[in-house]
């Protein structure tokens, strides 16, 4: 039996992994999860998912491969170290270099599995480069449930639902611009409002929403979006990374103020705009829902429900190649630091 360790940091890994753990079970697989950090709600593990409590115990469960939704993985975890990432590739890039964050390598990681030709490409081009990691096009795991089900709703609910989420970003969030804007029109009957945001999102922000609900608001704290994606008719954001996991369902996002402005997105930049982006939106025009199939087309073409399954399959063609990789380079501080925060000095 292969034993598999999912190493997670952020409440979000959960509809990121979890779509892989049935599968892993499916094969006959066993799955354990570590969590890093304060910021995972402990309360979010079901009875029947083991948990490891200390990083003693997930090197002593000796994993065939750890899957991380993240960017960072200790190396002397032992396993091949995947990266399935947290999420699509954003637009924010790193100030120093203008490097885009998805594509920053850390040294951390023997396989990237990708979703699509937005990010494979550019990481065939990294690991020619580098030499130490593989990359193998596979689809994103969270995705299998909407794609494995008629899980995904075209038909316009009797009372459109509008999911609203913002990046936590001080920056570039602009919840606190729309609150009154979405508290008045949630008001009326026309439509249904959820909001949801990042786990990262301000308090104070987070509280304000609270305060607002109404029979035609809620404000969510889950650990599983996906029924409220599907849902929901139109989502309203700004720069948040959900947007482009909505997309992918073939439905209109508007956004404020988004820092990248496309095709593919209604953006506009004045909050009065926002009841008419939205009656428009909804619509579903001709051309903006083009865009959109074009879009999902180049970032994640597989609607089959099955990346899980390439994923697996990636990881054993990944081990079989393994020695035929350079060895990754020995980052030393990198590796002190991880070994320091553990409390973990067994070589």
């Amino acid at each position: 039996m292969k034993k598999y360790l999912f190493y997670i940091s952020q409440n979000y890994s959960f509809e990121v992994l979890r779509p892989l753990q049935n599968e892993i079970r499916r094969q006959g697989g066993e799955v354990a999860w570590f969590a890093e950090g304060a910021n995972v709600n402990v309360s979010f593990f079901r009875p029947n998912e083991q948990v490891i409590a200390c990083i003693a115990g997930a090197i002593a469960f000796n994993p065939f491969a750890v899957f991380v939704p993240g960017n960072m993985v200790p190396t002397f975890l032992p396993g091949l170290k995947v990266c399935i990432f947290h999420g699509f590739v954003g637009f924010k890039k790193r100030k120093k270099d203008n490097v885009n964050y998805h594509f920053i390598i850390r040294d951390c990681f023997d396989l990237y599995c990708t979703h699509g030709q937005s990010s494979t490409a550019t990481f065939e081009a990294l690991a020619a480069k580098h030499k130490h990691f593989q990359v193998i096009e596979t689809g994103y795991c969270k995705m299998d449930p909407y794609f494995s089900s008629s899980l995904v709703s075209k038909k316009v609910n009797q009372k459109p639902v509008i999911l609203f989420s913002s990046t936590f970003s001080l920056r570039m969030t602009q919840a606190p611009t729309l609150l009154p804007y979405i508290d008045k029109l949630s008001r009326h009957s026309k439509w249904k409002w959820i909001v949801t945001f990042h786990p990262k999102m301000a308090k104070e922000t987070v509280a304000a929403y609270k305060n607002i609900q109404h029979d035609n608001l809620t404000f969510l704290e889950t650990d599983e979006l996906a029924p409220y994606m599907v849902e929901a008719d139109l989502m309203l954001g700004d720069n948040s990374s959900m947007i482009t996991d909505y997309l992918l369902l073939n439905k209109p996002v508007v956004t404020i103020n988004n820092e990248a402005p496309t095709p593919y997105l209604h953006n506009i930049t004045n909050p009065e705009e926002l009841e008419s982006a939205i009656e428009y939106a909804l619509t579903q025009p001709d051309e903006l829902m083009k865009e959109i199939r074009d879009f999902t087309q180049y970032t994640h073409p597989y609607t089959d429900g099955k990346s899980s399954q390439r994923v697996l399959q990636a990881v054993d063609n990944a081990a079989t190649d393994l020695q035929k990789m350079k060895n990754k380079p020995n980052n030393f501080i990198r590796n002190l630091k991880a070994r320091n925060k553990f409390g973990y000095w067994t070589f």
